[in-house]
């Protein structure tokens, strides 16, 4: 009696760490490369969530590659400007900056909406409707507008993929669990090594679209506070640019 016992515990063990090796991504992989036909849906969530995480990888390393410019450049961008002897100086300075640098974009927008204003400044034109402050002021706001989209550039997917990825993944695994119970069900075993595989191989789903998620809460966030910050230091040189290009000096 009791050798049968110990028979069937070792059975029971045997079962469980036979079970344990089955709740692998190794062979969650085996199992949906072996019979595709019965994990489409598996299939369409891995897929899905792999290139949720390449896009979120791409805009997170392209951001921080941008980032990274924009922080070394744009101060000493700004101090060039204030630093020219004069107003066709600076604007000289702010032509050769690179296309993609924002301060020198704004700067020139202002430069280039005064010097339209003096031109068409008469009597029956411009200067009837707009002073030369409100026409450099409403450039100035465009300018920044514009320059503050561009900063966010692949926010809207990182906050995307943080915010369905998890879900995504918990598709995955409610379809791997019903899967399993209709199997187990079918041939009416339910064992720990009938059930533990197939509901490991589900939740396996769901931890990779967390895995997914997370980077992607964590960089929108980073990348968040960092466009806040840029976008202040957006308005600040334009209220300098609008006082210069309106007054002819810079209000300190």
């Amino acid at each position: 009696m009791l050798q049968d016992i110990f028979i069937a515990a070792a059975a029971v063990g045997g079962n469980s760490a036979n079970a344990l090796t089955q709740m692998g991504f190794q062979h969650l992989m085996s199992e949906m490369t072996g019979r595709p036909g019965e994990f489409v849906v598996s299939w369409v969530v891995l897929i899905v969530l792999v290139v949720m995480s390449a896009m979120s990888w791409y805009w997170t390393v392209f951001n921080i590659i941008k980032a990274t410019r924009l922080k070394s450049r744009g101060n000493k961008v700004v101090n060039e400007f204030w630093d020219a002897p004069g107003a066709q100086e600076a604007i000289n300075v702010m032509e050769m900056q690179p296309g993609s640098e924002p301060f020198s974009k704004i700067a020139l927008d202002a430069a280039q909406a005064a010097a339209h204003y003096q031109r068409t400044d008469n009597p029956s034109g411009l200067g009837e409707t707009l002073s030369r402050s409100e026409f450099v002021d409403r450039a100035l706001r465009r300018a920044v507008t514009r320059e503050s989209a561009r900063l966010q550039s692949g926010m809207i997917l990182l906050a995307t993929v943080g915010a369905t990825a998890p879900f995504v993944g918990l598709l995955g695994t409610v379809w791997g669990i019903y899967g399993a119970l209709i199997r187990i069900g079918a041939t009416g075993q339910a064992s720990i090594d009938a059930v533990a595989g197939p509901v490991g191989e589900a939740l396996i789903m769901t931890a990779i679209g967390l895995f997914v998620a997370i980077p992607a809460v964590f960089a929108f966030n980073f990348f968040n506070k960092m466009n806040t910050a840029t976008i202040a230091q957006f308005d600040t040189f334009a209220h300098d640019l609008h006082d210069f290009f309106a007054t002819g000096s810079r209000v300190r």
